[in-house]
């Protein structure tokens, strides 16, 4: 038996942030070591932060790496320490692990298989290594190897999968199996998306058991650079059975998962496979030997921390709250800004933000405890005296009514009552006066006036824009971040004023569709996140239909009125953007997902979405920065690339309308 305590580390870094970034590494090897720890994986690219984007071209950022590298050397004695940074090598920039055995660089792994799709640019920065190529890099006085490598430290052979290499079809742990490998390190940056952690699970217990070896997966953890959120889950599983999985969405600056392992097992698990050949292909570059003594290890049981809400039948909604509300939370703090800022309308998008705002702090102090909150947040001077979570929402998020001639007491009283709920700081203003200003202004300048029959939408987007000027006013005022309201569904179809209620700083459900924010507000109502408990305060908003509220009363204008129900809406743009189906397509699918509704109505329909998608990219683009949460963002910084000129479909449009017309003739 030969054991060994190895762990996964997850780390909320910061791109550029030097003391930051090698603090937390440092703090989080030093707990670790407390722990009997031996053996540590890091995420990739932890020093200067996976989301340093074209800093990374920057030789500065290059070197300042390696000096925080040289600086937590002497903090890994009697330890293996693994390690993200970028390499400089052949006037070619890779990304690289480097295995650090007692205090000093034993070598560098170069990612071979690099991430260039959805968010991903990597392509654009590091260059892919090839395989079963091997190198020597010039570090001050010193030479290491670097490329294609595997270890073997004091007797136990460890290989490196670094993030994308395992979810590609040959992926590197074949090779490293035939080896003879003991342990395969996956540094990773793996963002959040729903349903990701069961894909990451997969690969890792498969990785373990199809290469009968032991598997140690680190992630990255909180909002690290704006938009991207990733969960942490560390995961450590060893032929074929799960030993640990960390927590998610942790608000701590850094956790580590770990395991006690036993490396004679697996080898004994590969010697039983009929299906295993060793390779009998010697390349001696492609192994670094390296001497070490591993302390006495102690068998251990699994330590499978599955929190409460993991397994709720509402993981969904469990995993938007604690995603959402981690992110605003780090981009709080890393933005130094004071607070955040929300036109609260009464509606369901405003009210979401607020109530996400809200259990930012809630959550992050059921994480971390209220002291850890205010250390976190020390610029925030109003918080520092408070004791009781819900008063410093009040201190930190600030909601405003703006009411026109066109709102209603509905949606005020639900505006208030939400606020109240949330502990908010809740203002009502009235902006009618600055509408009536800008229309008389205009109507003097055309010499005619405006009228709901010819300047409807005119009309209408003035009441959104006038509510702007004064909610900037507010986050001035305070120091705070302005939070857009605008979701998914409604950027589809540029549902949405610009510079009205896309005014911010960020967007944090621009990602999200209508029909699954309406939904999460139910369960928010009547049941809510484990720890926090439900919200009833939100039926004022979920009794609404949903309503931009800027016709005259008398128009009982609704969003789905002006647009399509929104379970359509979403349906069709899944299918045009997400699957690139062309509108004839589309249209048959709809008509078989909703028999419901006639086929003279869900033409017009599928045609008014392709329009209003080609017309409004211009829109998109100027959003507020997003959070990814889904593998169907629109984002066009970092998923769905659209241009904004375009031919708006106009021959496919007509072949829809003919076959509509066919249809109908049957």
């Amino acid at each position: 038996m030969k054991l060994v305590n190895v762990a996964a580390a997850v780390v909320n870094q910061i791109p550029l942030a030097w003391e930051h970034n090698k603090k937390n590494i440092i703090d989080c090897i030093e707990a670790a070591r407390e722990q009997g720890v031996t053996l540590i994986c890091f995420p990739e690219l932890c020093i200067p932060g996976y989301g340093s984007e074209d800093a990374f071209y920057s030789l500065h950022t290059v070197e300042r790496s390696w000096e925080v590298l040289d600086d937590i050397l002497p903090h890994t004695e009697g330890m293996i320490v693994s390690l993200g940074l970028p390499t400089l090598f052949k006037n070619g920039l890779f990304n690289t692990a480097c295995l650090i055995a007692d205090g000093e660089i034993q070598g560098l792994v170069a990612k071979k298989f690099l991430a260039g799709d959805g968010i991903y640019y990597e392509p654009r920065w590091f260059r892919p290594w090839p395989e079963g190529v091997q190198a020597e890099i010039r570090h001050g006085d010193k030479v290491y190897p670097m490329g294609d490598l595997y270890f073997e430290v004091g007797g136990v052979k460890i290989g490196y999968e670094i993030c994308e290499d395992a979810w590609v079809a040959n992926r590197p742990g074949s090779e490293l199996a035939m080896h003879g490998v003991d342990v395969i390190l996956n540094p990773s940056g793996s963002h959040f998306a729903f349903g990701k952690l069961q894909v990451r699970k997969r690969f890792v217990l498969e990785g373990s058991r199809a290469f009968g070896v032991t598997y140690v997966y680190s992630n990255l953890l909180g909002n690290e650079a704006g938009r991207a959120i990733y969960d942490g889950g560390a995961i450590i599983a060893s032929g074929g059975t799960l030993l640990a999985q960390g927590e998610r969405f942790s608000f701590k600056d850094w956790d580590f998962t770990a395991a006690v392992v036993d490396v004679e097992a697996t080898r004994m698990i590969r010697a039983r496979t009929g299906s295993y050949t060793p390779s009998f292909e010697k390349n001696p570059s492609a192994e670094v030997v390296v001497s070490f003594e591993y302390p006495l290890g102690e068998p251990a049981f699994p330590d499978i921390r599955y929190a409460e809400w993991e397994e709720s039948e509402y993981l969904k909604e469990e995993e938007f709250t604690r995603a959402v509300s981690l992110a605003l939370f780090d981009y709080l703090r890393k933005s130094w800004s004071r607070g955040f800022v929300v036109s609260l309308s009464g509606g369901a998008d405003s009210a979401a933000v607020s109530t996400l705002s809200a259990l930012a702090l809630h959550l992050c102090a059921q994480s971390i405890g209220i002291e850890g909150l205010k250390k976190k947040l020390p610029h925030i001077s109003a918080i520092q005296e408070m004791d009781d979570v819900k008063e410093m929402v009040g201190a930190t998020l600030t909601c405003a009514y703006q009411a026109t001639r066109n709102s209603g007491d509905v949606t005020k009283t639900a505006a208030h009552e939400v606020a109240k709920a949330l502990g908010a700081d809740y203002l009502e203003l009235d902006v009618d006066a600055l509408v009536q200003g800008y229309i008389g202004m205009i109507e003097g300048g055309i010499e005619r006036d405006l009228t709901w029959e010819r300047d409807d939408i005119t009309l209408q987007n003035i009441q959104a824009r006038v509510r702007s000027p004064g909610i900037w006013m507010l986050a001035n005022i305070r120091g705070a971040l302005l939070l857009a309201t605008s979701n998914r569904s409604e950027a589809a179809v540029g549902y949405a004023t610009m510079d009205g209620d896309t005014s911010g700083g960020v967007s944090p459900i621009a990602g999200i569709d209508k029909a699954f924010l309406r939904q999460w507000l139910r369960w928010m109502e009547h049941h809510g996140p484990a720890g926090f408990g439900a919200l009833p305060a939100l039926s004022y908003i979920t009794a609404q239909q949903p309503t931009a509220e800027l016709r005259p009363q008398e128009a009982e204008q609704t969003d789905e009125g002006d647009l399509m129900p929104y379970d359509l809406l979403d349906a069709i743009e899944r299918e045009a953007i997400r699957d690139k189906h062309a509108p004839v397509d589309v249209y048959r699918l709809m008509r078989k997902r909703f028999p419901q509704y006639s086929k003279e109505q869900l033409g017009i329909w599928v045609e008014r979405f392709f329009k209003l998608w080609s017309r409004n990219q211009w829109k998109r683009e100027r959003y507020a920065p997003s959070f990814h949460l889904d593998d169907e963002n629109l984002d066009p910084k970092t998923w769905c690339r659209w241009p904004i000129l375009s031919g708006g479909f106009r021959e496919d449009l007509q072949d829809l309308a003919a076959y509509v017309k066919s249809e109908e003739n049957q």
